[in-house]
């Protein structure tokens, strides 16, 4: 099976993360439909759930690709890297983890985990900081 060119590759994961970040969207409204908004903004459930889920399809989809073997890089763009990617890149995340576990390099997969969230959230603070700082 022959690679998507560089546009029909950018063009699936374009199509694949619109529709990922609009079924994350419809996970936030069915948190707030299910349990109110002031419940729903307590605790975030829809990120949560989405963390959750789209590791899980990440884990069937990889399992599956593995399994019945590869069918095209443009599934896999389209499916791993859009949609999922669109709804949470915390499967990529997940994936990756157990990819460097899996190899052996447990100290390398926490220091990945270690890296990834604390340099996450000093970005957000930075992030805040700087923006409050030109108000």
């Amino acid at each position: 099976m022959p690679q998507p060119s560089f546009l029909a590759a950018s063009l699936l994961v374009t199509l694949g993360g619109g529709l990922g970040a609009w079924l994350r969207f419809l996970v936030g409204r069915a948190w707030i439909a299910a349990i109110g908004p002031i419940r729903a903004s307590a605790f975030p459930w829809s990120t949560l759930s989405v963390n959750v889920i789209g590791s899980l399809a990440m884990g069937l989809l990889v399992g599956w690709l593995a399994r019945f073997g590869a069918h095209g890089e443009g599934t896999r763009l389209f499916l791993a890297v859009g949609v999922l990617g669109g709804f949470t890149t915390f499967s990529s995340f997940s994936m990756e983890i157990v990819s460097i576990a899996e190899r052996g390099q447990i100290g390398l997969a926490a220091l990945y985990i270690a890296i990834t969230v604390l340099a996450g959230v000093l970005g957000l603070v930075a992030g805040l900081a700087l923006m409050r700082s030109v108000a």
